[in-house]
């Protein structure tokens, strides 16, 4: 491990210092826990003269001993010299350009050229997401990037990681920090507060003392964000198995009730303790299922459920929810209510589709019906054959298991194939994740397809 020079810097903090070379015998990333793919993009690099850099989480995730998601790019060519290098590849995003590399299979690297602090270094009034189109260094790369832990650099040829911001020794010592001046980072992009909060939550690591108090502070300013970046970064807190430690630091530095708003009376009420143990009893059972289903296949569930275990707690004291007894015009007064005020407080928050309101508002109205008519884990007949039946069964177990009772069979949340019946495995389609970047749809790229056939009938070549 060397350093550029011997002048100690604050970690996350720019002190005119180089960069921290951290040799392949000092770190535990390795070439062959790399893909394949991102590999044939990085020595593509390299043979026609560029840099090219594993970059943001990837590193973190193989530094920590933890299969990445993704593998990111960062190079020194411009998106037209990489478009002209990688035939298989698009141009995508509106604020700032990146190239997406198409493979086999769907899989598809995304390639970023390196970037200016012009974002991190403006002057004058605070604004939220200033433009930034300006090419930059490794170094001013790494410091515009938002956590200390997803600013390294993995070099290919040499084998070792660059570090300007101290990220290794965040890893090390299990921390979260901000890069740069956390209140001023925030007030740029509110976003980073989510960032932060779910690294903490997914790695078990505690947040630093200045960048906790920027989010306290400023976490208001989440509702300066579009309601779409925030429903996608919530789904991504919500389906990764880890959603229990995230509402805990989420209560903790009040992020929860800026975020739902509608929750903050009962929060501060008497029946605060009654609330939000319940709340986390349901996200723990979600994280079960996220974390438990090796072997059975991939659990999928649905956004709308997802929406619904966060609010379920509320509708419970709102509408007194589980204390009704419906029959007739009283099971459709409440399916209007509940429609409505789901309008009122919730669905503008995250710019949810009418489709989506209305499954959860399914799922909350048939609530009571399946608490009352519940007999040995088994409901009457008439009540199997409604549409709602498959949907409202599983909330139904998951609240369950919430409360204490049996554990929800983790089978029916694996997608089983419509012919045989039989679970079947779930292919990983990039095209439907939320962390979808520049407004591309990822995925729609017709050079390759994993279906036998090709595409539009004619077969891979």
């Amino acid at each position: 491990m060397t350093k550029a020079n011997s002048k100690k810097a604050v970690p996350g903090q720019q002190a005119d210092r180089q960069a921290m070379i951290i040799a392949p015998d000092d770190h535990p990333v390795r070439e062959k826990d790399i893909e394949q793919e991102a590999l044939k993009v990085l020595y593509r690099l390299r043979d026609a003269g560029y840099s090219g850099y594993l970059v943001g989480g990837g590193v973190r995730d193989l530094y920590l001993g933890n299969a990445p998601k993704d593998f990111d790019i960062s190079t020194d060519a411009h998106p037209g010299q990489l478009r002209k290098l990688f035939r298989n590849s698009r141009t995508i995003g509106r604020r700032f350009r990146l190239v997406q590399v198409f493979f086999r299979g769907n899989k598809i690297i995304e390639v970023s050229t390196l970037r200016s602090q012009s974002e991190y270094d403006i002057n004058g009034p605070d604004k939220v997401l200033p433009s930034n189109n300006t090419f930059g260094t490794l170094q001013e790369d790494a410091f515009r990037r938002d956590l200390t832990i997803n600013s390294l650099f993995f070099e290919i040829e040499t084998k070792t990681i660059i570090d300007y911001v101290g990220g290794v020794q965040d890893l090390d010592n299990g921390i979260i920090r901000i890069v740069g001046e956390p209140a001023r980072r925030i007030t740029r992009d509110p976003v980073r507060i989510l960032r932060a909060i779910r690294h903490a939550a997914r790695n078990g690591f505690s947040i630093e003392q200045q960048t906790w108090e920027a989010i306290v502070a400023h976490r208001q300013k989440l509702d300066l964000c579009p309601p779409s970046r925030i429903r996608d970064e919530l789904l991504k807190d919500l389906h990764t198995g880890t959603s229990c430690a995230w509402a805990e630091i989420s209560l903790k530095s009040k992020v929860f009730t800026t975020l739902f708003p509608f929750y903050k009376p009962l929060l501060e009420g008497e029946k605060s303790t009654t609330v939000q143990e319940q709340l986390l009893a349901l996200l723990r059972v979600l994280d079960r299922l996220y974390t438990e289903s090796s072997g059975k296949g991939k659990v999928v569930i649905a956004d709308h459920m997802l929406f619904a275990v966060v609010l379920f707690p509320w509708a419970v004291e709102r509408f007194n929810l589980l204390d009704q007894d419906l029959k007739g015009a009283g099971y459709h007064k409440l399916s209007k209510a509940i429609r409505a005020e789901l309008n009122d407080v919730f669905s503008h928050r995250l710019n949810l589709k009418r489709m989506a309101k209305d499954a959860i508002t399914t799922l909350f109205v048939n609530m009571p019906g399946f608490q009352r008519h519940q007999r040995n884990n088994s409901w009457p007949a008439w009540m199997r054959r409604k549409s709602y039946f498959a949907d409202c069964s599983k909330f139904y177990g998951l609240y369950q298991e919430a409360m204490g009772n049996d554990p929800v069979d983790v089978c029916l949340f694996v997608p089983k194939n419509k012919k045989t019946g039989r679970i079947q495995p779930v292919k990983t389609n990039q095209a439907t994740s939320t962390g979808n970047r520049g407004g591309g749809k990822r995925g729609s790229n017709p050079a390759f397809s994993a279906d036998k056939q090709g595409v539009f009938g004619l077969r891979q070549g």
